[in-house]
Parts: structure tokens; sequence; C-alpha cells
């Protein structure tokens, strides 16, 4: 069964108000939960995709901000694939291909993304959620050459991490450390090897930035600070989709989590729900089922008219943060 045609099932039993019971996808191969589609998910879902695919222009750009980034593309991706839509059929199946497109014209010949280790990064983690939907051999050639640059840039710092650039020797961050660890995770989960050496490497970068009282700094951690709730949500996160909760920073980590239920990110807000979405649901799913209802009802709330959030980059962050009710992608098995 192709997902397009799933998803339009599924969708047409949710606003009826009938409980959907998912089945696995013969495309995707995924396991779905038994689950309740909230009714007001699917509407979110289907008029975010809509304004995406409404405000694409022919050469696969979107209107708006950061409507040519690498990153947007990405994510316009992912969110109509994490809604069970087919890359080759179906409404958003253009929509995908041309984003598809402008992310293989901007990779360099060394294997890098556009001109920073976000969109290396997040286009990565496209890709490998593309792998194997599409029967496109761009897609693994181009796959395999961004993983290399990755795991280069990471041998080639001296503290196993990366930061803005893929030359970054001495420094890193937490933010790109953890677009990084995403992607190598959903690129193994899409067969190409990553070692396990670097995902250890990341984390042993990650407990520099781990703060005494809790959760994780930007940078080097001083003293007893208590971490960032956007990037304490990352480094959860990453040791999560490692199989890394035995690690001492795992539960303090969770823990400044669930006392942050109600925290709004007011600078970046979807970044931080795309990560708090994913980092509770790999973590403690009955504290997920919390979150993700004030998520529902904050992001009905400030749903614009015209179903999105913003523009492009911003609605795909939005949608995603919702994905985690259907779970089609591969990463957000648990």
């Amino acid at each position: 069964m192709k997902l397009s045609i799933f998803r339009t099932i599924t969708s047409l039993i949710a606003l009826s108000g009938v409980l959907v019971t998912s089945m696995p996808s013969a495309v995707a191969q995924l396991t779905v939960q038994q689950q309740a589609i909230p009714r007001q998910v699917d509407r979110m879902y289907i008029k975010g995709l809509d304004y995406l695919l409404k405000n694409q222009k022919a050469d696969g750009s979107f209107t708006g901000s950061y409507g040519n980034e690498i990153a947007t593309y990405a994510f316009c991706i992912m969110s109509a694939l994490a809604y069970g839509e087919d890359p080759e059929v179906g409404a958003y199946a253009n929509m995908i291909k041309k984003c598809l497109n402008n992310i293989l014209k901007n990779q360099k010949e060394n294997g890098y993304f556009g001109n920073s280790m976000y969109s290396h990064g997040f286009a990565t983690l496209a890709l490998s959620e593309l792998y194997g939907m599409l029967p496109d051999e761009r897609i693994g050639k181009a796959l395999s050459k961004a993983v290399d640059l990755t795991l280069t840039a990471q041998k080639t710092n001296k503290i196993g991490a990366w930061r803005y650039s893929p030359d970054a020797v001495n420094d890193g961050d937490t933010s790109i450390v953890g677009c990084q660890f995403v992607s190598l995770i959903a690129a193994r989960n899409a067969g190409i090897p990553v070692p396990d050496a670097s995902y250890e490497d990341a984390i042993k970068f990650l407990e520099k930035c781990y703060c005494n009282k809790g959760g994780f700094a930007y940078t080097e951690s001083y003293g007893n600070a208590t971490g960032s709730v956007t990037l304490s949500a990352v480094g959860l996160l990453c040791m999560a989709l490692y199989k890394d909760k035995t690690n001492k920073m795992y539960q303090p980590t969770l823990n400044l989590l669930k006392d942050n239920l109600n925290y709004k990110n007011t600078s970046y807000p979807y970044y931080f729900e795309y990560y708090m979405a994913q980092a509770l649901f790999q973590a403690d799913l009955p504290t997920w089922e919390i979150w993700n209802q004030k998520n529902i009802k904050l992001m009905e709330a400030t749903q614009k008219p015209n179903g999105s959030w913003g523009d492009a980059y911003t609605t795909a962050f939005g949608l995603l943060s919702l994905a985690l009710n259907y779970r089609f992608l591969p990463i957000y098995e648990k």
C-alpha cells in the first residue's frame, strides 16, 4: 500500500472523529503504534502541507524568508514524509521532488551541502529518511558523500565535535553537534556505515557542555549553572537515540525537561518544539503525551488562516513538532 493512499484513508477517518489504527506501510515498512490521531492535528497538518505546496515556486524555492535555504527544503521533505506521503505519487510528490533537486544541486564535490553545517546536517537527515522510498540513484551517492564529509569534519576537530564550518578544528557547540548526531543516526538506519566512535566522541563533547544542575549549555559549561531547556532537549535526544540511557547525564536532563513542560522559547520557538517533541517521545512516552497535548493546543492557537506558522521554514518545523502523532519517519521509531 502506498503511503499517500494509507494517509488519505486515515485522514478521512480521523476527520470523522473515529479512532485510527495505524498499520505498517509496505513502502516504509514501519511499525506504528495503535493510536487515535487527534482530529485537530490532522486538520492542522493538511493546512500546513497545503500552505507549503501553494507557496512553492516553479524552481522549487518557497516564498518568504529562508525560501531558498537547504534546511527549508530538508524540513519540507521531512514534513511531507512524516505525514505518510509517498514521494512518487500524490498531492505532495512534486513538492518533495523539487526540494530534493534543490538539495542535490547544492552539494559540493566534497559532499558538503550549502554553506553551514546546519544546512549540511539537515540535508543529510532528509536524504536518509528519503533513501529507499524513491528510486533515485542520486540519493544514495549524495548521502554517502555527505556522511563522509560529516565524519571527516569530526575527525579533524580536536574535540570530536562540529561547528558552523566543516573546517572547524578547535570548537563545537551543542546545537550543531545535535544536528549532526541525529543525521548520522538516520544515516545508519538507512544502511550507511557510521562507526560507533563517532557517536561516542560526540557524547564526550556533550559531557563538556553538561551543567552540574542538569541539562546542557551551548558550549562548555562552567560551574553549577542550569542548562538551557532547548539545548537540553537536543542533548537528551542524542543520548536516547543512541540508547545511552544509563549515562549519568540522562536522568537529570530528563528531569529538567519534565520540570519545564510549559516552557516557551521566544527566540526560536519552532526549533525548540521540534527537538522537545522528539526528546520526550524517545525518553519518556507518558511525559511526551502530556507535552504533546499542550503543543497541539499551542499550534492550533497560533496557526494562521493560510495554514502557516510564519513562512515555509517555520511551518515545516511546526509540522514536525506534531509529526510524532503519526510516526512514519524511521528516525521517529523507538
